[in-house]
């Protein structure tokens, strides 16, 4: 998975928030901006590895129906 935080632009809007009332206002744009994107692509990571989670749990229910019929229920796993 790619990197998604950029620590410069991290540390610039970490700098803005602890400096909130003496930010321009060019700087709480831009914290707004890179937060909204950071945002955005944390929720679509999130939801891509919930697919891939949901995916992995279906084939190995699968997998594991497919062993105890062979088994005859025994599970050893």
């Amino acid at each position: 998975m790619e990197c998604l935080i950029n620590m410069d632009n991290r540390e610039n809007v970490n700098n803005v928030i602890k400096n909130l009332k003496e930010s321009s206002n060019k700087e709480l744009i831009y914290s707004l901006e890179y937060l909204s994107s950071d945002f955005e692509q944390t929720k679509n990571a999130i939801i891509k590895l919930t697919y891939h989670l949901d995916k992995t749990e279906l084939l190995y229910n699968k997998i594991l129906k497919e062993y105890e019929k062979r088994t005859n229920g025994n599970k050893s796993i």
